[in-house]
């Protein structure tokens, strides 16, 4: 793991850091890695990818922070990227790997209210998605708004936007 999070580090080429990302990714499904992911500042290496322009890199990124947030400590590092998550979501193209992997990875880190506050401007976006989305797009951001509506704090701000 920890050779990947170098090479993951050290490299440009799109190839290697696709496959790097997709067997960090796999890793991450083990409780076990999703430790040793972090205390190697893996989910740091991993959010840092999110600014490439390859949405396949992004996706493949997004995937492995969705498998680091099944770990409440590793939820702790990832919320620093939860608005760039969502400005991703926004600039996605519609129905795209990139946006469902992102929605995906608000779906878990919105399970508990800790992180609601980060999300409230992409309620707007989230509400286009749900009429403009298809349904795998649909469901993805009903869980989103699911979470987020156990939430009372968030009533206002999920009853306010136009639709």
């Amino acid at each position: 793991l920890q050779k990947l999070i170098h090479l993951l580090q050290a490299t440009d080429d799109p190839l290697i850091q696709e496959q790097a990302l997709i067997t960090l990714s796999n890793s991450a499904a083990f409780s076990v890695n999703q430790d040793i992911i972090r205390n190697l500042d893996g989910v740091s290496v991993i959010g840092g990818m999110l600014s490439n322009c390859i949405p396949k890199i992004k996706e493949k990124a997004l995937n492995a922070l969705n498998n680091l947030s099944m770990n409440m400590k590793n939820q702790e590092e990832i919320q620093v990227f939860i608005i760039q998550v969502c400005r991703t979501v926004e600039s996605a193209p519609l129905n795209s790997d990139v946006q469902l992997a992102g929605l995906r990875l608000l779906t878990n880190m919105s399970v508990t209210s800790d992180y609601h506050q980060k999300m409230i401007n992409s309620i707007p976006c989230f509400l286009h998605l749900l009429s403009e989305g298809t349904e795998r797009t649909q469901i993805q951001v009903l869980k989103v708004l699911v979470n987020l509506s156990a939430n009372p704090a968030m009533t206002r701000h999920l009853l306010r936007p136009q639709v």
